[in-house]
């Protein structure tokens, strides 16, 4: 049953990933944390995180950590199916209709309402995200604001935007600081 359930909550998530891995970070987190409660927030914010440092699309990884930590790994390979198997569809179908009507000007003005919806969708996960990292729980109140998360976020942004340095050694450098910080 819950392995059903899995496929049909990340084939849901699946259909509506339009702008990809940042933009479906909140309807992941619905379906997850509020929806099925499969996981707390700051697990949520574990996986994401995982997810984000790991090779390959944001939600099929999300979607495999989240199903392995729900039923092992026929709940990984089940989430990670269910989430898949729409946007194959979806981009076989698609690919067609952009190779008939490519050249049709309401086709293309459909484009690019799609990229704006997209464009909202990525903002709102900037904020979700936002909101994980500098406040306990996701809950934005001042009381639960880390400073901590501030500093280390203004200084590896100061860092990055003032010298050319690689993204790895920059995140190595924020993970030590966090172990500095919160030990």
């Amino acid at each position: 049953m819950k392995l059903l359930q899995l496929f049909f909550a990340f084939f849901h998530i699946g259909l509506f990933s339009i702008g990809g891995g940042y933009a479906i970070i909140p309807l992941i987190r619905d379906q997850v944390v509020l929806s099925n409660h499969w996981l707390s927030m700051q697990e949520f914010t574990d996986i994401i995180t995982i997810s984000q440092m790991t090779p390959g699309p944001l939600a099929v990884n999300t979607s495999t950590f989240v199903g392995m930590r729900v039923a092992g790994i026929s709940g990984a390979l089940a989430a990670t199916i269910g989430c898949i198997c729409m946007g194959v569809l979806i981009s076989y179908v698609l690919y067609h209709i952009f190779q008939r009507f490519s050249s049709s000007v309401i086709f293309m003005e459909i484009l690019k309402g799609l990229k704006a919806a997209s464009l909202g969708l990525i903002m709102s996960a900037a904020m979700i995200i936002l909101a994980i990292a500098f406040f306990k729980n996701g809950a934005l109140s001042l009381s639960s604001l880390q400073l901590s998360a501030v500093l280390i976020f203004a200084v590896i942004f100061g860092i990055s935007r003032t010298w050319k340095i690689n993204p790895i050694a920059l995140m190595l450098l924020s993970g030590l600081l966090g172990v500095f910080i919160y030990q």
